[in-house]
């Protein structure tokens, strides 16, 4: 059962491990009850596709193992044959962050990856650029609907004039007033906006928006840089004289932007986040291995890439923390984690309110088979550093970017830590997409690459059939990589959609 039979009539399942005691169907419509599995029992009941069929019998208490790891205690008799969901299952306690292996895994030697590139808008500052975008950023939510308003004058009645830029974000957000900005927390908002700022896709220089009397004022944002062409709102007269400041200095931007052109950059230049949102049981055995594969590659080039979503690696941290290029490394994952146990403790929740009811549908019974199926994303590089919430990422290879799991929050983390090219995996299915980077989506399950046909930009489906290995799924999905690097357009700029930016506030709300 570790790997699928190809005939798509036959029931079928995967094992990951020889030592778990289930396996996961992967019919598409799931397996009636009398299905007998290859190699083993026949189900009891009718399971859907993804979910999990005991292999042996399951006295209460005993552990149920997936990817060689105990995911959960039966809480009740399962015979072979039954199906494994959150309702008959209990979950795990988390693990200790005391007596940890530190950076105890030695990396195997693998020869560098090379001649590959991509081609890129290179910077002053020497970054390298996926997207040559007008950014605007903002001070406060106050400005939002004005300055949406006029970015799409500047993309009507500008852009179709400068032709080598690729279009216009508004970098609006939900903060800079109401909030308690003295606070301790309040420094990762701050952060995030400043450097999401100076992310590569803008050029190295962005257009700066205000209100006036807001509580984050231009020269906090920017307290160590020259403020970046500013419009302050309670400066002009009238809504007219506002747009006209706005185009207005959105074309000088325009000119500037349009003189730069793409040239051939190694892939050293890159710089790419791995996420998952909407997952299911096959994200840990098609999408999530294939992103690993590809992430390995990018570091063997040179490249930097992160992997986040603290509640999803918090199970593993034995594993993170084993990897880790130095003590060093391994004690700061060790802080992240243990920062982000106190707060949700302080919310009066625990890791256990991340899975979604759409993940327990796709077949995931709790937050720790999730974990254990997210975690894969990131290869088996060494982890050679870790990015606190908000903060750049500053040394190349394999980073751990400290954010929360939701899409939204991590991506706007990982935007302000500079990466310039987004990965997304998904088997539930999510429209999800970033405006300041090419958002590439990945299918865990052929049935909703076919179903989202204009949505999903890979479909690692195939794994999961046979039909392709691991190994080439993710030398597929760094080529695209490189050719989304490149300006090939993914299925949601071609659509012109994306979500809002959500920035990650612990600070209170006054």
């Amino acid at each position: 059962m570790s790997a699928p039979t190809r005939s798509m009539d036959a029931p079928r399942a995967i094992r990951i491990h020889p030592s778990d005691t289930v396996a996961i169907v992967v019919n598409d419509g799931g397996l009636p009850a009398g299905a007998t599995l290859p190699d083993g029992p026949s189900l009891r009941e009718a399971v859907p596709q993804g979910h999990k069929v005991a292999l042996i019998d399951h006295a209460p208490g005993d552990a149920i193992r997936r990817y060689d790891v105990t995911i959960g205690y039966a809480a009740e008799p399962l015979p072979a044959g039954s199906w494994i969901n959150e309702h008959r299952t209990t979950m795990p306690e988390a693990p200790g962050l005391t007596g940890l292996p530190m950076a105890t895994v030695k990396a195997p030697e693998v020869a560098p990856l090379q001649g590959r590139t991509f081609d890129g808008y290179r910077n002053a500052d020497g970054t390298v650029g996926t997207r040559n975008l007008l950014a605007i950023t903002t001070t406060v939510q106050c400005v939002s609907g004005i300055v949406g308003h006029a970015a799409q004058r500047i993309r009507a009645e500008l852009l179709p004039r400068y032709p080598n830029v690729d279009g216009v974000v508004a970098l609006e957000h939900t903060y800079g007033c109401g909030v308690a900005i003295d606070a301790t927390d309040a420094a990762i908002p701050i952060r995030t906006l400043r450097n999401i700022s100076q992310n590569p896709n803008f050029g190295g220089a962005v257009m700066t928006v205000s209100l006036g009397c807001e509580k984050l004022q231009p020269e906090r944002l920017f307290p160590e840089l020259e403020i970046p062409d500013l419009v302050r709102f309670q400066d002009n007269t009238g809504f007219e004289a506002i747009i006209r400041s706005l185009m207005e200095t959105a074309e000088a931007h325009l000119e500037r932007l349009n003189r730069r052109t793409r040239e051939a950059c190694p892939v050293s230049d890159l710089t790419v986040g791995m996420q998952c949102g909407g997952s299911d049981a096959f994200s840990g055995v098609t999408a999530n291995p294939a992103v690993g594969i590809a992430s390995d590659m990018i570091v063997r080039a040179g490249g930097t890439v992160m992997f986040s979503e603290n509640t999803e690696v918090r199970d593993g941290i034995a594993q993170l923390t084993a990897r880790a290029a130095s003590p060093e490394v391994a004690a700061e994952i060790i802080r992240e984690l243990g920062w982000y146990d106190a707060y949700l403790e302080r919310g009066g929740v625990d890791r256990s309110a991340n899975t979604s009811p759409g993940n327990k549908k796709g077949g995931l019974s709790n937050i720790v088979e999730k974990a254990m199926g997210s975690i894969v994303k990131s290869g088996s590089a060494p982890i050679a550093a870790v990015i606190p919430p908000g903060e750049r990422a500053r040394v190349k290879g394999l980073n751990f970017a400290a954010t929360p799991a939701s899409d939204f929050i991590c991506g706007t983390l990982q935007l302000a830590a500079g990466a310039t090219c987004h990965v997304f995996t998904t088997g539930r299915g999510t429209p999800y997409s970033l405006e300041a980077l090419p958002t590439l989506k990945l299918s865990t399950r052929s049935d909703l690459a076919r179903r989202w046909h204009d949505l999903i930009d890979l479909d690692a489906g195939p794994v999961a059939t046979g039909e392709a290995t691991l190994k080439e799924m993710g030398e597929r999905l760094f080529d695209l990589i490189l050719d989304t690097a490149s300006g090939r357009r993914t299925w949601a700029e071609r659509h012109g959609t994306h979500n809002a930016l959500a920035l990650f506030n612990p600070a209170p709300v006054t």
